[in-house]
């Protein structure tokens, strides 16, 4: 293999992530806490889009409940985008695992 073919393949591979991640940019995830009383809305890039909480959970007394429920939701959606960029990331590589390459996205 010559440095020319393997610098075309690099630069194939540079787009086709690009590609990857303003596809992710765009795809719209949805973490939920609470049996759905909490849902979070998060970029396959893992950046909040927002947050809805039941009317019912914004009292007083259930801060401390409402902050775990916030906090599980927003984990929720976060686990959902790094799975997506995963997936996306296997189809480019075609499986096969490319150490840290997965830390782009």
């Amino acid at each position: 293999m010559d440095i020319g073919s393997i610098m075309q393949q690099a630069q194939q591979m540079q787009e086709k992530m690009a590609k990857i991640q303003q596809d992710l940019a765009q795809l719209v995830l949805t973490g939920s806490a609470g049996g759905g009383m909490v849902q979070t809305r998060v970029t396959g890039q893992g950046e909040i889009i927002s947050i809805t909480i039941e009317k019912g959970l914004i009292a007083p007394d259930e801060a401390d409940l409402l902050q775990d429920l916030i906090t599980a939701a927003v984990n929720d959606g976060l686990r959902k985008a790094k799975e997506a960029g995963k997936q996306a990331m296997g189809q480019l590589t075609h499986g096969v695992n490319i150490p840290g390459i997965s830390n782009l996205f």
